[in-house]
């Protein structure tokens, strides 16, 4: 599978708005800042794929990306924490996204994006705990590593590992950064185990009902 491959699709603002629920999907989700758009990025070798923007929140609708591999995608949830927008408005993108974890069932994986400076803050444990609810596999890209010195990263992933030894939904924790390029191979595999996965078997279990 050629994550290079990665082309727009369409973005939706509602569920029903989606592509239809067949084939394969990895959904990335993160709070804003997280570095969640420079992930999906450098994962892709295209700088332009997913919006970056000095404006944290800025991303408001779910955006899909298809691969070279039939059925498969990629697909950006928006970005919440740090949105200066208007109370009722991050309540509808916090239905939207609601809706599409709950409803979506060609949704095979998730990946959290979170900051590896500050990881774990609401956001990432509603997500955490969504995933081991459902049981739907979780990637955790702990990005920005880069950051930190390597001593300090290390100590950094084992306080993260340390914390979430017993959710069993934790497929894969990888220190990320799209800036070094570290972590790339590590989620691409990972990415690409799911989503053909996801072509064999079909839904991986009962999706949470909201």
């Amino acid at each position: 599978m050629a994550f290079n491959s990665a082309r727009f699709l369409v973005s939706a603002s509602k569920v029903k708005e989606c592509p239809p629920d067949e084939g394969s999907e990895v959904a990335f989700a993160g709070r804003s800042n997280a570095g969640k758009s420079s992930a999906i990025n450098a994962i892709t070798v295209n700088s332009k794929l997913a919006r970056t923007s000095k404006t944290p929140g800025r991303t408001r609708l779910i955006n899909f990306f298809s691969l070279n591999r039939p059925g498969c995608r990629l697909v950006d949830l928006p970005g919440y924490g740090y949105a200066k927008v208007a109370k009722d408005m991050q309540e509808d993108w916090q239905k939207h996204l609601d809706d599409y974890l709950s409803r979506r069932e060609c949704l095979h994986g998730l990946v959290l994006v979170m900051d590896i400076r500050h990881p774990l803050q609401d956001f990432d444990r509603m997500m955490i705990e969504w995933c081991e609810h459902s049981q739907m596999p979780l990637m955790i890209l702990a990005t920005k590593a880069d950051k930190l010195k390597s001593g300090q990263a290390k100590q950094a992933m084992t306080k993260i590992r340390q914390a979430l030894k017993d959710v069993s939904c934790l497929e894969h924790l990888i220190q990320f950064s799209a800036l070094k390029k570290q972590g790339l191979e590590q989620a691409r595999d990972a990415l690409e185990g799911w989503l053909e996965a996801g072509l064999e078997s079909g839904p991986p279990g009962s999706p949470m009902q909201s």
